[in-house]
């Protein structure tokens, strides 16, 4: 299943505390990796049993199917035991479930990931929490990145992150169709914790630590970018690529995916460089991403070179396009950029 990326190292140390916090990392990963997990175990459930009978479409066009809010409702329900009183920003709302065929298949979606709820528990579990995109502390999360991907069989992500102000200091990506395997991989990040990944759909789970390569040959870079030729340009990762001289072709992957191979040494560079102008970058869609490679060594700005601002509320207003590397050609790779889309 999915893309043969494998790599893996023995556990070398014990969690840290995570700054700001009044608890342990290791029990925030806890509660994290677990909530994740049960949305995975959803996610392919869901796209085992259910699909494509429970794929909708929303107001923007964009697909939206009852993994994406029954992911949601399970992984609000988990944070909620635990942290109560820290909000949850998240890419759904309850408004679907004014579909009542499609609401009935939420509530069976929501069995799959070990959870049980009836429709006031789910609108409950789908209802904004008021403020969240500016609280002090909060949870940002997309159920389903990549949902195009999650509907073609391929690569998507269950990105769940924590922020304090404008750092994110904590995050998991659960892919489940990130292989080698059936077991997809789950990877965690905590500021200055270093990134971890392990098998996601499974109970035999063994962390190991990973990172970026230390390449500094240009010709020797693999770039990842998006599938979606709206979400960023094709053409000018192809002048970023020409000029740079990298030999092999880009690898197209939907979803968060691309910061998780990235942070464990399968490319050097994910690339999503803006399609139309005011565009806006969401929260939810780089957060845990972000962490995971920064952890693992690397370095992500804006297509400008500017560091990524998770202080606007559900925007990345300051930013434009996003640039994820492994560190030592970053610039160069920023150079490229600006002259293909000087091109323009």
């Amino acid at each position: 299943m999915g893309a043969d990326f494998g790599r893996g190292w023995p556990w070398r140390g014990p969690a840290s505390l995570t700054r700001g916090l009044n608890v342990q990392t290791d029990q925030l990963k806890d509660v994290m990796v677990a909530a994740v997990t049960r949305a995975g175990y959803l996610c392919e459930g869901v796209r085992k049993t259910l699909l494509p009978e429970s794929a909708r479409t929303k107001d923007d066009r964009s697909p939206v199917t009852v993994a994406d809010l029954g992911a949601q409702a399970v992984v609000r329900r988990a944070l909620s035991e635990s942290f109560a009183d820290v909000p949850v920003l998240g890419e759904e709302d309850a408004s679907m479930l004014e579909d009542s065929a499609f609401a009935k298949i939420v509530g069976e979606a929501v069995t799959l990931g070990g959870v049980s709820m009836d429709l006031g528990a789910l609108r409950r579990a789908l209802a904004p929490d008021e403020g969240a995109a500016t609280a002090p502390r909060r949870f940002v999360l997309d159920p389903i990145d990549g949902t195009k991907g999650y509907l073609r069989g391929d690569q998507y992500a269950v990105a769940l992150a924590l922020l304090e102000g404008d750092q994110v200091v904590a995050g998991v990506l659960g892919c489940p169709a990130l292989g080698p395997g059936d077991a997809g991989i789950v990877a965690w990040a905590s500021r200055g914790g270093g990134t971890w990944q392990a098998p996601l759909l499974t109970d035999d789970r063994s962390w190991g630590q990973v990172a970026v390569t230390g390449t500094t040959d240009a010709s020797a870079l693999r770039l990842v970018e998006s599938v979606e030729s709206g979400h960023s340009s094709h053409d000018h990762a192809a002048q970023v690529k020409q000029a740079l001289g990298i030999v092999a072709d880009p690898v197209r992957i939907d979803s968060q995916c691309k910061y998780a191979v990235v942070a464990r040494g399968d490319a050097e560079v994910y690339l999503r460089l803006p399609t139309r102008p005011g565009y806006r970058e969401k929260v939810w869609d780089h957060a845990a991403g972000y962490i995971c490679v920064a952890e693992a060594g690397g370095r992500i700005t804006d297509a400008r070179g500017a560091p990524l601002d998770f202080s606007q509320g559900a925007h990345l207003d300051n930013n434009r396009g996003v640039i994820a590397t492994h560190g030592p050609l970053h610039d160069r790779v920023l150079e490229a950029v600006a002259a293909a889309l000087s091109s323009d």
